[in-house]
C-alpha cells in the first residue's frame, strides 16, 4: 500500500523535474537568442562609433574650409574695396558675426567708419512714442527737418535720422552733428557702439542673426524691416544674416518686390564664405548691383557672378 510519505517524495521528484527541465530549456533557448542579441548590440555599438568618427571628420573638414576660405581670400578680394569707407550696423544677436564681417572687409581694403550695435530697445513697440520725440530732440541743423518722415512711427523716424547721419548725403552732415545724433540714442540706451564712426559711409552692412521669438516678435521684425529700409533709402546697403525663416530680416528683404531690388542680402554670414560673399556684395553696391547670395531660399547664387 503507498503512503503519504511516497506521495510526497513523488510529487517533489515531479516538480524538481520540471524546474531542471524549465531552467534547461530556457538556457537551451536563450542562449542563442542572448548571442544574437549580444551581437546585435555590439554591431550598433560599432556603427554608431563609425557614425562619431564621421561627425568628427566633418565639423573638422567643415573648421579646415573655413580656414581655407579665409586663407583665400586675399586672392579673391583683396584691395577690392580700397579705401572705401563701410559703416558696420549689428541688429540684436548679430553681434557675434559682426567682427567677420569686419575681418573681411578689412582683407578687401576696405575702411571702417565704425561699428553701431542696435540694442533691443530701438525695435521693441513699446518704446515708438519716445522715439519720435528723441528724433526731434537729436535734430541737429545739418538735416533737415522736412526730409524725415512725418508721421508717428517713431522706429522709422529715428531710423531714417539715424542714416542721415550715417550715411553719406548732400550736404553732409557735420561731424560733431552726427556724433551728437549718436550720443542721443546712446545716453537713452538705444544703441551702442563697439567702434565710435569716424565720419559718413558710402555703404553700410547690417549684420543679423535669428528673429526674435517673443510674445512681440511680428511688431520686432517688423520694426527692424523698417529700420533696413531707411538706410536703404539714404543709401547703400547689405543685410548680412545667420540663415533664413519666419521674420527673418534677409527673407522680409526678399520677399518685398521694391527692397530686394537696391538692398543685397547674404544668408549664411555667420560663416567665412558668407562673410567673404557679403564684402563682394559691398562692392557691387559701389557699382549699383543688387543681389541676393547664400544656400537658403531666394538667393540668386552663392556668389556675385563676378568679383568686383
Amino acid at each position: 500500500m503507498i503512503n503519504f510519505r511516497y506521495h510526497v517524495v513523488s510529487l517533489t521528484a515531479v516538480f524538481l523535474a520540471l524546474a531542471i527541465g524549465l531552467v534547461v530549456g530556457t538556457a537551451a533557448l536563450n542562449g542563442p537568442a542572448a548571442d544574437s542579441l549580444s551581437d546585435q548590440v555590439n554591431s550598433l555599438g560599432k556603427a554608431n562609433g563609425n557614425l562619431r568618427d564621421q561627425v568628427i571628420h566633418l565639423r573638422e573638414d567643415a573648421g579646415r574650409k573655413e580656414d581655407f576660405l579665409r586663407l583665400a581670400a586675399p586672392k579673391i578680394i583683396g584691395g577690392a574695396l580700397t579705401n572705401r569707407r563701410v559703416l558696420v550696423l549689428t541688429l540684436p544677436g548679430g553681434r557675434e558675426h559682426a567682427e567677420g564681417v569686419r575681418a573681411m572687409l578689412a582683407v578687401a581694403g576696405a575702411r571702417v567708419t565704425g561699428q553701431i550695435d542696435v540694442e533691443d530697445k530701438f525695435i521693441d513697440p513699446a518704446n515708438g512714442i519716445e522715439l519720435l520725440d528723441l528724433a526731434d530732440k537729436a535734430l541737429p541743423p545739418t538735416v533737415a527737418a522736412a526730409t524725415l518722415p512725418g508721421n508717428s512711427d517713431g522706429v522709422e523716424k529715428s531710423s531714417a535720422l539715424l542714416a542721415a547721419a550715417l550715411l553719406d548725403r548732400v550736404p553732409a552732415v557735420a561731424l560733431n552733428d552726427l556724433r551728437s545724433v549718436l550720443a542721443a540714442y546712446q545716453d537713452t540706451g538705444y544703441l551702442s557702439t563697439s567702434a565710435a564712426p569716424s565720419g559718413p559711409a558710402e555703404v553700410v552692412v547690417v549684420v543679423s542673426d535669428l528673429p526674435p521669438t517673443d510674445n512681440n516678435a511680428q511688431a520686432e521684425n517688423k520694426n527692424t524691416l523698417t529700420l533696413v529700409a531707411q538706410f536703404d533709402r539714404a543709401g547703400r546697403i547689405v543685410v548680412g544674416g545667420g540663415g533664413v525663416g519666419a521674420g527673418n530680416v534677409v527673407e522680409a528683404v526678399r520677399a518685398d518686390p521694391t527692397l530686394s531690388k537696391t538692398i543685397s542680402t547674404v544668408d549664411n554670414a555667420d560663416t567665412a564664405q558668407g562673410q567673404l560673399v557679403t564684402a563682394m556684395a559691398v562692392g557691387g553696391q559701389l557699382v549699383g548691383v543688387a543681389g541676393q547670395y547664400g544656400v537658403g531660399a531666394g538667393a540668386q547664387g552663392l556668389m556675385p557672378k563676378a568679383a568686383p
